[in-house]
């Protein structure tokens, strides 16, 4: 038996029944040998509990044996199927159901994919993995609708990657309702790193730019300054710019310095793929 299957008794069903519905949903399913509906069922929730693999537990009581469990909980007839959570029952069905059906109970209650990416990610996040969170919070972003909360904990590990371009367009989505003090607070750290990225270096090279935008040197050292600083869709458009003049410039330390954006950002990254595309066009 799954270790995500438990045989009730009145000497377990408090814990597994209460204490256990605290701590995740419960699948509580009263069945008979003498049930022939309870045997078409019961295959079917437990081939939910191993695809779940413990997202919930599948609690059996067979109600010959507790009888007074069933009266308890006001079982009429089987098989019947309840649903526990936070020590109560919330939701459930009687007779034999289609797999869609229990799949359906199970979804209203269950942590939705991008919630348990979320969780996963914070984890990383308290261990100081950004890269392997930023991973986890794009998908689990775009899955969910852009979701607020999801968002917010994105432009947070964004900020700490320097990567304020984006941290920029994911707090911009968030609705004026879900613009709490995390909001706030996210908002003030992006506008801080704007202002820290303006170094008098950076800015003294923007002028020169500014003044000659065919400027090759003055180009290819803001980029390498922008790169430094996170602002890595600045520093790729100048240097694909140089690229598109001088493939080789500087011996070749133009593309190098492009390559090495596209790979600290990782294949999966967005920014990445648009520039790797634009580089691949430019070569071929």
């Amino acid at each position: 038996m799954s270790q995500h299957i438990v045989e009730v008794s009145q000497e377990n069903a408090q814990q597994v029944l209460i204490e256990e519905s605290r701590q995740r949903p419960v699948l509580v399913d009263f069945w008979a040998d003498w049930c022939e509906p309870c045997k078409s069922l019961m295959p079917v929730l437990e081939k939910l509990t191993n695809e779940y693999n413990g997202q919930f537990l599948l609690a059996k009581v067979n109600a010959d044996q507790h009888q007074g469990i069933c009266q308890q909980l006001g079982v009429r007839s089987l098989p019947t199927v309840m649903l526990f959570k936070d020590g109560q029952p919330v939701d459930g069905f009687a007779g034999a159901q289609p797999e869609t059906a229990v799949r359906e109970l199970l979804d209203k209650y269950l942590p939705k994919p991008w919630d348990l990416s979320l969780a996963q990610a914070q984890g990383m996040i308290a261990g100081g993995d950004f890269v392997g969170a930023l991973e986890l919070l794009r998908p689990a972003y775009e899955e969910s609708q852009q979701q607020a909360n999801i968002g917010l904990v994105l432009a947070q590990v964004y900020l700490e990657l320097n990567r304020c371009d984006e941290a920029e367009a994911v707090l911009g989505n968030v609705k004026m309702v879900d613009q709490d003090a995390t909001y706030e607070q996210l908002m003030s750290q992006l506008q801080l790193k704007r202002e820290a990225a303006k170094s008098p270096e950076v800015q003294a090279l923007e002028e020169e730019l500014n003044k000659d935008p065919d400027n090759r040197e003055a180009a290819y050292k803001l980029a390498v300054q922008f790169s430094q600083t996170g602002q890595y869709r600045e520093a790729l458009e100048l240097l694909l710019n140089l690229l598109r003049k001088d493939l080789s410039y500087e011996e070749g330390a133009a593309k190098k310095a492009y390559q090495d954006i596209l790979a600290s950002l990782g294949k999966g990254d967005p920014l990445a793929v648009e520039f790797q595309r634009k580089l691949y066009t430019l070569l071929y």
